[in-house]
């Protein structure tokens, strides 16, 4: 069942998809249909699953769960895992490589390997105030306090000195 992800209870389970480009506008309203019907008949065991969605800064899919009414299983998960790679192939971008980080340039949303952060770390080209986005927050309320947070502030700590 579709609703607004500002309605999902802070409580609610999130999924963060981070694209290696983004998206164009039309890319965005196609997807977004998409998200519509995905979500609309997204079922665990026949029952169905309050969520909703954002799209932020034309490269972050994020899907909530309200797992207060019911919970997401294996085969739900597994359908919204397919869900997105769907969506890959066809835009033909990476969505589910957790070994890259997202971080802003300005107004800019930069994207690289881990291996180059890493290294941008060591050469100063970012710092423990660089904005990162977080995509381990496991809630709502996680996501709304910790997604978008300067780099000492995240995981991605480890890496600055």
């Amino acid at each position: 069942m579709l609703v607004d992800f500002k309605n999902l209870p802070e409580e609610s389970r999130v999924w963060i998809y981070q694209a290696n480009r983004s998206f164009t506008e039309s890319e965005i309203a196609e997807i977004e249909n998409k998200l519509n019907v995905f979500i609309e008949n997204w079922t665990a065991h026949g029952s169905d699953l309050q969520s909703g969605y954002l799209i932020k800064y034309k490269r972050f899919i994020v899907i909530g769960l309200n797992q207060n009414l019911n919970k997401a299983t294996g085969c739900s998960i597994d359908a919204s895992v397919h869900f997105i790679q769907q969506l890959e192939k066809e835009y033909q971008v990476d969505l589910m490589d957790k070994m890259n980080v997202s971080y802003k340039q300005g107004d800019f949303i930069a994207y690289k390997s881990l291996a180059d952060f890493k290294q941008m770390a060591k050469d100063k080209a970012v710092s423990k105030n660089t904005i990162v986005f977080n995509n381990l927050v496991n809630n709502i309320a996680e996501f709304n306090e910790y997604w978008e947070v300067p780099a000492s502030e995240s995981w991605h700590a480890r890496f600055i000195k």
